[in-house]
């Protein structure tokens, strides 16, 4: 052990001699969580949308009023008044406007006949994201609009009952337990790959074998040092990312030991399945081509953009083989849902196993390269 312990000491002080390095593996997952937390989480405000009334009946000024409700209370949309409806097409796909609303002639009158009575959405939908927030606040409207001004006692219709069983998550919040995993992930790519195939290209591992410290050693001494430094972010990202996403009590003991337990085994795997994948490379320019592509395949169909549920079955079958599936999991029962050790017993058994088997074909190519 104390030569293993000898190759762990050295990578740690020359991590600790490069503060930039520090910098990169911690900071900019948080500047990531911040950034992409806000960017994509917020519900979408301040819409300029146009309304041509062309009835002016008192229907007609009934919805005016509820524009002029959601512009004060949710603020989907700011209502833009246009009397000339050929104007408002105009601004709308000049993009001064993202939608309009036109009430056509003989509107009130098909109201009050009850003649179904229609009024147009005219969206732009060149951004999807807007036209959906927009046409779900209209629809949203219009249950309250087409309501009885007396309502009766009972109903025979069903209704929906929504029940959440955990407090309102923001996206910032959904979006932890992956940039968790991306701060463990970045370690793994520095520790277990650049920082690997340079002391290859320098002749390094040549000097070791003329020591005492046999090759099976080499990878217990890599991986384990590039998993110590892994941890150090993960710890850093745990807390930190909680307080700034919000976390409720975030600095629980309980949870923290938890997560520190499930950092420790996203480590393993991460760092294990770098040296297998950089154990056979020697060109040092290969780890800094692939990282960018490895990041791509491995942090988007893990879930921790977005859910898998939505994914076509090739990608669901990326997903399977994933180690970043299971520690975004994993930290998302932790974080999300304050659950047990048990809720996560197969993540930890995946990670764990995942990492055995990485090791073990990275110390059997390992001794075909050298």
């Amino acid at each position: 052990m104390h030569r293993i312990w000898a190759i762990i000491e050295r990578d740690l002080r020359r991590f600790r001699r490069s503060p930039v390095l520090v910098v990169v593996s911690i900071i900019m997952p948080l500047v990531q969580l911040v950034v992409l937390g806000y960017a994509f989480g917020g519900k979408i405000k301040n819409l300029q949308v146009g309304v041509v009334d062309e009835d002016h009946g008192l229907p007609a000024i009934k919805l005016h009023e509820m524009f002029q409700a959601v512009a004060a209370n949710a603020k989907t949309f700011t209502p833009i008044y246009y009397s000339d409806k050929a104007l408002a097409l105009h601004d709308l796909r000049n993009g001064k406007i993202s939608g309009l609303l036109d009430i056509p002639p003989e509107f009130s009158r098909k109201v009050l006949a009850g003649a179904n009575p229609r009024i147009a959405l005219v969206e732009d939908n060149t951004d999807q994201f807007a036209a959906s927030a927009l046409e779900g606040s209209v629809t949203g409207l219009l249950p309250a609009y087409n309501a009885p001004a007396l309502s009766p006692r009972t109903s025979a219709g069903a209704t929906l009952a929504i029940v959440e069983v955990y407090p309102y998550v923001p996206y910032i919040q959904f979006l932890l337990p992956g940039v968790i995993v991306l701060a463990v992930f970045i370690s793994a790519m520095i520790g277990g790959g650049i920082i690997f195939i340079d002391d290859k290209a320098r002749g390094l591992h040549e000097g070791y074998l003329v020591t005492p410290i046999r090759k099976y050693e080499l990878i217990f001494g890599f991986t384990f040092s590039g998993a110590a430094k892994a941890i150090i972010a993960g710890l850093v990202l745990i807390t930190l990312g909680s307080v700034i996403a919000g976390i409720p009590d975030p600095l629980n003991p309980l949870r923290l030991a938890r997560m520190f337990l499930l950092v420790v085994a996203t480590a393993l795997a991460l760092i294990s399945m770098m040296f297998l994948i950089m154990v056979r490379i020697s060109d040092p320019l290969v780890p800094r081509a692939i990282f960018g592509m490895l990041n791509t395949v491995l942090y988007f169909p893990s879930g921790a953009v977005y859910p898998t549920q939505s994914f076509p079955p090739w990608m669901q079958a990326i997903t399977v083989v994933d180690p970043f599936s299971y520690a975004v999991h994993g930290f998302k029962q932790l974080i999300l849902k304050d659950t047990g050790l048990m809720a996560i017993s197969g993540d930890l058994c995946f990670l764990f196993g995942f990492t055995v088997v990485a090791m073990t074909l990275a110390t059997v190519l390992f001794r075909r390269t050298l």
